[in-house]
Formats: C-alpha cells, sequence, structure tokens
C-alpha cells in the first residue's frame, strides 16, 4: 500500500450553494465559424453524470451533476482550491438536506465545483441549496515518491485507483485513456494546477479516433503524456500527468473534455496503462 502523510491533512469544512445555469444573449461559434446556442455551465444535469459518455451532447462545457459555487470569491477560492476529488459533499438545505454524495471535479474560468449525488437526491434539490464539502487532500504526499506530486486528490481515491509500486522510483496508474500532449488546449500555461481544468481539444479527427477519445467519459481517469502540472500546466517532454474528466467537449476552439489534474512528475515516473474500470463511477458509485 501506497504511504502518505494521512494524519497530516486536516478536514476542513467549505461550503458553497447549487449554481444556476448560465447563459449569455450571444452565440458561441464552431472553429468553421458556425452559430450555435447551447446549454453549458452550472446548474443540475440530471442525465449526465460520472460513468456516462462526456462526447457528443447538444451542449458545451456541460458539467455532470450538481454544480456549486460560493458567491463570494475568496471563499469560492476556498471551495475550489481545498477540495479535493472523492471529499464527501453533504447537502445542509432544501428537500434534499443530508443527502450526502461527493466532489467530482473543478472547472476553472467559471470557478465551479461539480459534485455527484444519486438520481434520488438531485429529483429534490434547487438552485440555491446549500453544500458543505468535507475537504481533505491538499498537501498530500507519496512518502516514497518524493518526485510523483499529488494535486486535488483525497485519501479516499488514492486508496481506491489502480496503482501499483514497479520499484526504482516509478508507479503504474490504470487509466480508461491515454491523450498526447498535442491536445491539450484551454489551460495550459495556468498558473497553478490546484484549481480548475484543462482541455482535451477534440476536433482532430485522426488523433481523437487514434487515441480512441470519442469514447471519453465523466470521471475517466486519463493520463496526459509530456505534460507537467506540477505547478502550472506546461509541456515537457517525458512529464505525465494524472487526471480525471470533469466537462463534456465543447464547439469551441481550443476547448474540450476538461482534466482536473490528480498526480503529476517532470519526469517518466509513471507507467499508464490502460484499465477499462478507471472511473469514479466504478470506485465510489458501483
Amino acid at each position: 500500500m501506497l504511504k502518505f502523510n494521512r494524519d497530516d491533512l486536516p478536514i476542513l469544512l467549505v461550503q458553497g450553494k447549487v449554481r444556476h445555469s448560465k447563459g449569455a444573449q450571444a452565440y458561441r461559434h464552431t472553429i468553421d465559424g458556425e452559430p450555435f446556442t447551447l446549454p453549458a455551465t452550472g446548474g443540475i444535469t440530471f442525465n449526465a453524470k460520472i460513468g456516462d459518455r462526456c462526447v457528443g451532447w447538444a451542449a458545451d462545457h456541460l458539467e455532470p451533476g450538481v454544480t456549486a459555487r460560493n458567491e463570494n470569491d475568496e471563499y469560492n477560492a476556498a471551495l475550489q482550491g481545498l477540495s479535493c476529488v472523492g471529499n464527501q459533499a453533504i447537502v445542509r438545505s432544501g428537500d434534499a438536506k443530508g443527502a450526502v454524495g461527493f466532489v467530482t471535479g473543478k472547472h476553472g474560468g467559471c470557478e465551479h465545483l461539480l459534485c455527484y449525488f444519486d438520481d434520488e437526491t438531485m429529483a429534490k434539490m434547487s438552485i440555491g441549496d446549500t453544500i458543505d464539502v468535507r475537504s481533505q487532500g491538499q498537501g498530500m504526499k507519496l512518502l516514497d515518491y518524493p518526485e510523483i506530486l499529488l494535486r486535488n486528490m483525497s485519501p479516499e481515491l488514492l486508496e481506491k485507483m489502480n496503482v501499483a509500486e514497479l520499484g526504482d522510483g516509478k508507479l503504474q496508474v490504470g487509466v480508461a485513456k491515454i491523450v498526447p500532449a498535442c491536445v491539450m488546449g484551454s489551460g495550459l500555461g495556468a498558473s497553478t494546477s490546484y484549481y480548475g481544468d484543462y482541455d482535451i481539444t477534440l476536433h482532430d479527427q485522426k488523433i481523437t479516433k487514434e487515441y480512441g477519445l470519442d469514447k471519453l467519459r465523466f470521471g475517466d481517469i486519463v493520463a496526459i503524456l509530456d505534460a507537467d502540472t506540477r505547478y502550472g500546466r506546461n509541456y515537457m517532454t517525458g512529464a505525465v500527468t494524472i487526471g480525471v474528466v470533469v466537462h463534456s467537449d465543447c464547439i469551441l476552439s481550443g476547448h474540450g473534455p476538461g482534466v482536473t489534474t490528480l498526480m503529476t512528475c517532470k519526469t517518466p515516473l509513471i507507467e499508464a496503462v490502460i484499465d477499462p474500470n478507471a472511473n469514479l463511477a466504478d470506485y465510489f458509485v458501483k
């Protein structure tokens, strides 16, 4: 079992509210200039959850499950920055009060926190319901692998993931898909990977088909090759990032399914192997 600094990790309550869907009285344009008005970020999405496809929706940046945000920007920075994938999320108001789910990802730009709740709970939830997150995980370190850094990873997720020790300072990680860094778009160059995500662009059909990226699902664990996201997000030959798919594909140039960083190294110390069960739904729901 991987050794990490569990006893050093505080559990801190942070809070948000279910965010209304966002819209604008302007078109979004495809890479060929075709205008669309489509569902986008925010709200409660009843028929798109972790484990479901994230490609091909009549939507743009669709967020699965429940979207939360704190309207105070400083408090929202804590909600976004301290919450980790797999942390417990608890409904504290409304008809679903007391129901428990968990964090599934972070969406940059709009600064949303995404959460999973079961169908029965979501049917009772409404805009403005309060959600508490018992945040824990930022600052987590692998004691025997100092060059492999963890970001946005809860202890519960680390213990459920398909990770094997290979020796010589290397880890093997089961992933649903392998992604070449050449198709990474929006979010590249950001100054931190503790917040938000960055996007797998799917506009190049040849690469999309070659790597099976048209089959990506919400909640998939993926490996991005030649991607260093230890601090910011950067192209680096030999680097590896393990992340989780948090939102759907997009029609905009430079955008696509978003990935929140979970694990990263500057050198090739992570070996990715295909695991069809490498999805948050397999770890936490099924």
